[in-house]
């Protein structure tokens, strides 16, 4: 099968491309939660950006898979001898997954590393697509790549994983997730609260800041799934869910006023739970937020990472100034050219284009 797909791609290289995404009800797309909750019918709202994460495709050695991924240091094995506790680990479990080698699989992400954008997930995504490409040439399923990608991740992730985050990089847009308890696996309702068409009309409304620190979501997600198994929270979990529809309701209904409201509810319920989830620059950037009149939540499970704001247009504007004030104080801390990705997965082989 090596040789196989060697020859494919010394043919015709696979790219393929996939944004990230902010969140807002994030931690419920996992089922420790979503099961026991389901009588609340949890939902997650994500705002695919285009942050993209490319992935190319490129023939290699036979028998060595090497991985070249910007901020990590290229590796390469065989593949009896992927190494899955290895940073790159996740991208190593896909092709074993396929039982590949002679592949050399370079990453490029818009994202900074560890940013809390989902974008080692949206890696996964695309090296999944264009496997599947390479092997198969047919135009799988968007949900089949996203659950694919999804349980690959969680066989090796070592905790819970939701499933938001590739959901968003194959779907692209403003969707709410609807979390449907399922024993066939991971189900949910997608309703999409603004059409592709109009995604653009939200970017004056949306500013992304990178506060300079990676962020830490095993030692947050974890906790927040010990404190849940073990009865704690229960009530701040059922008020999440609530802020969560109704701020997709206002999303829905174009009313940032309420989207904003019931953003910042969420995330003090969240700072509550755990003060830890936003970091020092973080808890400067929602202060100056709040004064703005704007919403602002960590992405992901926080604790370093990026912020992320929503507001009128010309509160954000007075907002992109003073987040430009703070964040020079810290090293490596930036705003963010995030801007609302309608698109989704792309997937290209010579002339061809999936969307």
């Amino acid at each position: 099968m090596s040789e196989t797909i060697k020859r494919i791609l010394e043919n015709a290289p696979v790219r393929a491309s996939a944004p990230c995404r902010v969140d807002v009800g994030g931690t419920l797309d996992i089922n420790t939660f979503y099961f026991p909750l389901r009588h609340l019918s949890p939902c997650t709202v994500n705002i695919a950006i285009n942050l993209r994460t490319q992935v190319w495709l490129l023939p290699y050695t036979e028998g060595r898979i090497k991985i070249s991924s910007r901020g990590f240091k290229s590796s390469e094995y065989s593949l009896g001898s992927v190494p899955l506790t290895h940073p790159l680990g996740l991208m190593f479990a896909v092709i074993a997954y396929f039982g590949q080698s002679g592949i050399h699989v370079q990453i490029d992400s818009a994202s900074p590393p560890k940013s809390g954008l989902g974008g080692s997930s949206v890696a996964a995504v695309g090296l999944v697509a264009g496997l599947l490409k390479a092997l198969d040439g047919k135009n799988t399923s968007k949900k089949d790549i996203a659950l694919l990608a999804h349980a690959i991740e969680g066989s090796v992730a070592g905790v819970p994983c939701g499933i938001q985050d590739q959901l968003a990089a194959v779907y692209g847009g403003v969707n709410a997730w609807y979390w449907q308890a399922d024993s066939r696996g991971p189900s949910f309702k997608r309703t999409a609260l603004i059409s592709r068409s109009a995604c653009k009309d939200l970017n004056n409304s949306l500013l992304v800041a990178y506060c300079g620190i990676p962020h830490e979501s095993k030692r947050i997600n974890q906790k927040w799934v010990d404190q849940f198994l073990a009865g704690k929270n229960r009530n701040h979990w059922a008020e999440i869910i609530e802020c969560t529809k109704r701020f997709a309701h206002a999303i829905a209904a174009g009313n940032l006023d309420q989207a904003v409201s019931w953003m910042n509810k969420e995330t003090a319920i969240r700072r509550k739970m755990t003060p830890e989830v936003i970091d020092p620059a973080g808890k400067r950037l929602v202060a100056a937020a709040v004064r703005c009149g704007c919403g602002a939540r960590f992405t992901g499970a926080g604790g370093g990472g990026c912020i992320w704001a929503l507001g009128t247009a010309e509160n954000i504007s007075r907002l992109r100034d003073r987040w430009g004030a703070i964040l020079a104080r810290y090293p490596s801390a930036r705003l963010l050219d995030a801007k609302v990705d309608s698109l989704g997965l792309l997937v290209e082989s010579n002339d061809y284009t999936q969307r």
